[in-house]
């Protein structure tokens, strides 16, 4: 998974202060993404956010048309196909490693 630091911001946002080891991955972000001409918004934790923009890139798409692809072929809610989408290419890119 991607590397993603602990700030004094996100444990303020929590309420975790001294909990470091659950960072700024677990906090929920909302971001607005058109889906169909029409703008929605999907909140999922920020350590999903990151790995998303990361397979997009590597893709060379932007997050948004990834998103209408996740969107297109999803029978659960979007959130939730997202996260699956990004474990799937996570374990995909481990086992090709191996």
């Amino acid at each position: 998974m991607p590397d993603v630091s602990t700030s004094s911001d996100a444990n303020a946002r929590t309420g975790q202060g001294s909990r470091a080891a659950e960072s700024d991955a677990e906090v929920m972000h909302k971001h607005s993404v058109v889906l169909a001409g029409h703008r929605t918004s999907v909140s999922l934790e920020s350590i999903f956010w990151n790995a998303l923009r990361e397979i997009a890139e590597a893709k060379g798409q932007s997050v948004n048309r990834l998103v209408e692809a996740i969107d297109s072929g999803r029978t659960t809610n979007l959130s939730s196909a997202i996260r699956v989408f990004v474990l799937q290419s996570y374990k995909a890119a481990a086992q090709n490693q191996s």
